[in-house]
Parts: structure tokens; C-alpha cells; sequence
């Protein structure tokens, strides 16, 4: 992906059955064989004249030390580890020279509570480490927001509404611009506010009369 952006990219990879793989997916030309924590290697691939190093190994340890060389001893300006072990999230950070750590586990948990919470509401991109996100929500017939000008919103504290698609048209948010059923808004909200927009903005079916149901009392 980062090739196809026009990115020069540089990789290093010790293990055969991968080599085996990337060989047929990459250009030999950025391909890098050994061990990538070695300094002999690092500057073979030209690590002296990188912007990021993007530390991804299946190891935790190799990862911190790959950051620290990089930046402690090669001067690179961004570093990105991948943390394997969610108990080890703790170490990466400034003392290592961790710049962004990638925790997997954290990751895949937050995707499947938004999944399971927040209905029609699709995440576009995550920032600042997951604490804000860019999400889309098409406004439903049944919407609260549905007929209301944007000035009369009940919006969430940490949440700006960035845009309004509306068939083919982009429109700029105003205070008195109405929401339209079928509308797509675009906003930027605190991750821990996105169920009270998608409240606002979407319809969640009530439950079934059943649902309200006191249980039933055991059979004697």
C-alpha cells in the first residue's frame, strides 16, 4: 500500500517462509534480508536517511529496541512499534523512543464495542491514538435530527459537524441548516461521545414488549 502511495520503502525480513512470499508481492529492490535489529543491516536499508521507522516484528523486545537505535542513534524523526503482548503496552512510550505504539488487542477490542454499540454509525478514521474520531451517519426517518436546524442540536460537548451529503451535493454545516432524511453527516466527536451522536443522529428500534417482561417466576 505504502509503494502505491509512492512511498520508498525499505524492508527488512529474517524469516524464510516470509522472504518465500514478499519476494512474489514486492520489488526485489526493497527487500532487505536479516535481522532487523542488526546496525550493520539498518543501514544497508538506509536507515540514516529515513522519516519513520515502523518497528513491526512479531517480538516485543526487537520492537523497543529497533525504536530506541532508531531514534537514539540514527536520529529518526518517527518512530511506530507494534505491540504482540497487550501486558507490555506500558513500555512503549518516550523512554524507548516510541512516537505511536500499535497495540493490536486494544484495537481489535475497540472494533468490535463499536460494532456492537453503535448501530449505523461507520468509523472513516480514528486520531489521536483512538480518543477522536471521523464518522458518517445517514439520518433516519425516525431520527431526532431529522427536521431540526443544526443550531437546535443537542449535540455532544466534544463533537463538530464537518459536513453534509446530500445526494450529490456537499453542503457546509451552518446553524440554520435543516437535516434532511437520508442525509449523510460527516462529524468529528470524542470517542467516548460517539453513542450519544449516533443517538441523535440515527434510530435504534425499541425493544419488543417481551423484552420488558418481568421473568417469569420458577415453577414450583
Amino acid at each position: 500500500m505504502l509503494l502505491s502511495q509512492k512511498h520508498k520503502v525499505h524492508l527488512i525480513e529474517g524469516r524464510k517462509e516470509v522472504l518465500t512470499r514478499i519476494h512474489q508481492e514486492l520489488p526485489t529492490e526493497a527487500i532487505y534480508q536479516g535481522d532487523a535489529t542488526s546496525p550493520h543491516l539498518l543501514e544497508l536499508a538506509g536507515i540514516k536517511e529515513c522519516q519513520v521507522l515502523a518497528a513491526c516484528t512479531t517480538v516485543d523486545a526487537d520492537n523497543l529496541v529497533l525504536c530506541h537505535l532508531g531514534r537514539d542513534r540514527y536520529r529518526v524523526p518517527r518512530t511506530i512499534a507494534r505491540i504482540n503482548n497487550p501486558r507490555n503496552a506500558w513500555l512503549f512510550d518516550e523512554k524507548f523512543h516510541v512516537d505511536v505504539a500499535i497495540n493490536q488487542a486494544d484495537l481489535m477490542a475497540k472494533l468490535i464495542a463499536e460494532e456492537m454499540s453503535l448501530g449505523d454509525m461507520m468509523t472513516l478514521v480514528k486520531l489521536r491514538k483512538g480518543e477522536v474520531a471521523l464518522v458518517e451517519e445517514k439520518i433516519a426517518p425516525m431520527s431526532p435530527a431529522a427536521g431540526k436546524m443544526v443550531r437546535d442540536l443537542p449535540l455532544p460537548p466534544d463533537c463538530t459537524l464537518a459536513a453534509i451529503i446530500r445526494k450529490d451535493e456537499v453542503l457546509t454545516v451552518r446553524g440554520e441548516t435543516m437535516l434532511q432524511v437520508g442525509d449523510e453527516v460527516l462529524a468529528v466527536v470524542a470517542s467516548r461521545q460517539q453513542a450519544a451522536l449516533d443517538d441523535l443522529l440515527g434510530h435504534k428500534p425499541p425493544r419488543s414488549d417481551n423484552s420488558l417482561l418481568p421473568a417469569s417466576p420458577p415453577k414450583s
